[in-house]
């Protein structure tokens, strides 16, 4: 089931109802001012010239030093975006002040031409920056900015200069002339193409804050569209009325919202590093964005190695302040907790798995330690020996089951059914929690070593007395071992030994049990090594099931080859042991007997004692057929050698009467098995 796509995240000054706010705050002026002009009789005029120029010098100011900030996060980005904003502030704030210079009775008694033309002037060429620094640059492009960065800079501060002479030298040029009493026609047609540049650089800054939202790019586009205001409102020329005040209102409201925004920025951010990087270019911002990736990988390094942050390098890459260095360092130490508890956690499940792999305990215990070790640091376990618990030079007691620390270890008591078994030692952890990890830990070694000892007792007194695939299908599942059985397919291998009886009563009872261990000892594991299960020994015969209990694909060949595999390892034990004979009787000789059919598989016996065991008509035919095959060969019955399929060499013995079957029973030798 698909989700639906979340909206973006919305800075708060950009959300849409602060959004139609921010739009009317931006109409309001245009409507102030049309009403100003529509009705002169309130538009009045008001000049007080040093109100005037301390105003512009202090506007002035605040753009010199945004256009400072600007400047200097471009050199620092290396942007050719915020260079070309800089310029912005910097052009509006070289020709206001210069505007402000040419009010009357400061320098010049009754001002100047150029005290009219000259924030419509500072104003169009810093619309044309403006609009270069919202086109979306290539990297050609950016670094043919930022190579000419010096140039442009020079040939602005030169004009400035040219300009300011120019106003403010008396009889120089027609610009230093009183201004003129009438507005100049040409001046409001000029304002033009710096407004179209404003309203274009806004949009496309608009178009960017859509795909990167930012309350940063919010600021700027409204400092451009008051910009653009600011110059509708200076096109009437009318000095020193309303409509005149406004468009310096304007202009101050404009940079001192940029400013306004900065500061909120850098109050939440704490340092001045990354004020303006959601205006940069998108190279930049990828540029930016590998830098903090590589940080944060250098810190999730440190944090995996366990080693402090290095905040003071950290802190001086992104200037970080020191409130926000000592926050890092103590997420730093924070991450570093959280990875070594997990690491721990991790090392007590890894302990954990062991306890079911019934590994050797020597094994077992140093597997443990070499994962233990990884997370708790020096750990080491030593088991009692001649009833005591130490290590190295170091014996411990413990008459409770609390730890014993000495020094900066902590040892914990390894115990099995009860009983002081070892010690753990652990070096001193840092809080309660660490102690509690190592107590866990303590117990969990436990455990383990308490399974490993009750594994090797399993394989001595449980696995020796039945087959492997009985002992573990019991070990995986208790419940098998219930009374009942299924009915199943099968192949069922007999063997005996011919010759047995005159064997036995001319030998010594030692004799028969050592030859009857030799030849058990040869064959046991041609059957095992091909997957069968030993149900029964009976004197010298036993009985040998494949596919039970256990699901074995090709059991009928698996059983023949078993067969043929029994009787090459008997024939090498009583060819190694010849020289037992007694008073000339042979060695008894193999003789094995196999069939494939359903019989009744299951456990037989009482609630007391039962045993594992196959009955039903293959079974007995197995044994039949053990019983008329010549010693030393392999009597099959037909399905078995229909499951053989091609390749078998057998010698038919035709059809046979079997005890016990009414039905004659076709019967092969069975000389090899490819």
């Amino acid at each position: 089931m698909s989700t639906p796509d979340r909206a973006p995240y919305l800075p708060p000054a950009t959300q849409p109802v602060r959004g139609v706010v921010w739009s009317i705050h931006l109409i309001l002026p245009l409507l102030g001012l049309w009403l100003l002009l529509a009705q002169p009789g309130i538009n009045l005029v008001w000049q007080h010239n040093a109100s005037h120029f301390w105003m512009i010098l202090t506007v002035a100011g605040i753009n010199v030093v945004l256009g400072f900030l600007v400047s200097e996060a471009s050199r620092r980005r290396q942007d050719a975006r915020l260079f070309l904003v800089s310029m912005v502030f910097l052009s509006s704030a070289g020709f206001f002040f210069l505007h402000g210079l040419a009010t009357p009775k400061i320098i010049l008694p009754a001002g100047s031409l150029g005290f009219d033309l000259g924030q419509q002037v500072g104003l169009t060429i810093a619309a044309a920056y403006a609009f270069a620094s919202a086109l979306p640059l290539g990297e050609q492009a950016a670094k043919a900015v930022l190579g000419s960065q010096h140039f442009i800079r020079a040939v602005l501060f030169g004009f400035m200069a040219i300009w300011g002479v120019a106003s403010l030298v008396p009889g120089l040029t027609p610009l230093s002339e009183p201004p003129m009493v009438s507005p100049v026609d040409w001046l409001a047609w000029a304002s033009i193409p710096g407004l179209l540049l404003y309203v274009a650089a806004s949009v496309m800054m608009f178009l960017l804050h859509r795909r990167r939202p930012s309350a940063m790019l919010i600021s700027l586009i409204t400092a451009y569209a008051l910009l653009a205001e600011a110059m509708v409102a200076g096109m009437s020329q009318l000095n020193w009325h309303l409509s005149w005040w406004e468009w310096h209102l304007l202009l101050t409201l404009a940079f001192v919202f940029v400013a306004y925004s900065a500061y909120l920025q850098f109050r939440r951010e704490g340092s001045s590093a990354g004020l303006f990087d959601s205006v940069t270019l998108a190279a930049t911002v990828a540029r930016i964005r590998r830098d903090y990736d590589q940080a944060l990988e250098e810190l999730v390094e440190h944090v995996r190695r366990g080693e402090p942050l290095a905040a003071t390098r950290l802190s001086g890459k992104f200037r970080l302040n020191e409130g926000q260095a000592a926050v890092l360092d103590r997420a730093g130490e924070a991450l570093a907790n959280e990875r070594e508890l997990s690491e721990r956690l991790a090392a007590l499940v890894a302990v954990s798995a062991q306890t079911r792999v019934g590994l050797p305990e020597g094994q077992l215990l140093a597997t443990a330690l070499e994962r233990v070790r990884q997370a708790y640091g020096d750990v080491r376990i030593g088991l009692v020996a001649e009833g005591k618990a130490q290590i190295g030079s170091r014996e411990y007691e413990f008459p409770s089951d609390q730890p014993v620390r000495r020094d900066d270890l902590l040892a914990f008591p390894l115990t099995v059914k009860g009983h002081l078994a070892g010690v753990l030692e652990v070096p001193v952890g840092r809080t309660h929690q660490d102690e509690a990890l190592a107590a866990t830990l303590a117990g969990q070694l436990s455990i383990s070593l308490e399974n490993a000892r009750l594994y090797q007792e399993l394989d001595t007194l449980f696995r020796q007395y039945m087959s492997p695939d009985v002992a573990n299908a019991l070990l995986a599942d208790p419940a098998q071992a219930a009374l009942g059985g299924e009915l199943k397919e099968l192949t069922a291998l007999f063997a005996d030994l011919k010759g047995f009886t005159t064997f036995s009563e001319r030998v010594t009872p030692g004799e028969i049990v050592e030859m009857l261990n030799r030849y058990h000892t040869a064959a046991v594991p041609c059957i095992l090594n091909n997957g069968g299960t030993i149900v029964q020994f009976v004197g010298d015969a036993l009985l040998a099931l494949f596919n039970a209990p256990a699901t074995q694909d090709g059991h009928a060949r698996a059983a023949c080859r078993a067969a043929l595999d029994m009787q090459r390892a008997a024939a090498e034990v009583a060819e190694e042991m010849a020289w037992k004979r007694v008073d000339d009787v042979e060695w008894p000789t193999f003789r094995v007997g196999v069939n494939t059919g359903p019989a009744l598989v299951g456990n037989i016996g009482s609630p007391e004692l039962r045993g594992f065991n196959a009955m039903g008509d293959c079974v007995n035919v197995a044994a039949r057929l053990q019983g008329i095959a010549e010693p030393g060969t392999v009597v099959i019955g037909e399905t078995t050698l229909r499951q053989l399929g091609r390749g078998a060499s057998v010698n038919p013995l035709g059809r046979l009467s079997l005890k016990g079957k009414d039905e004659l029973v076709a019967a092969y030798v069975l000389t090899e098995l490819p």
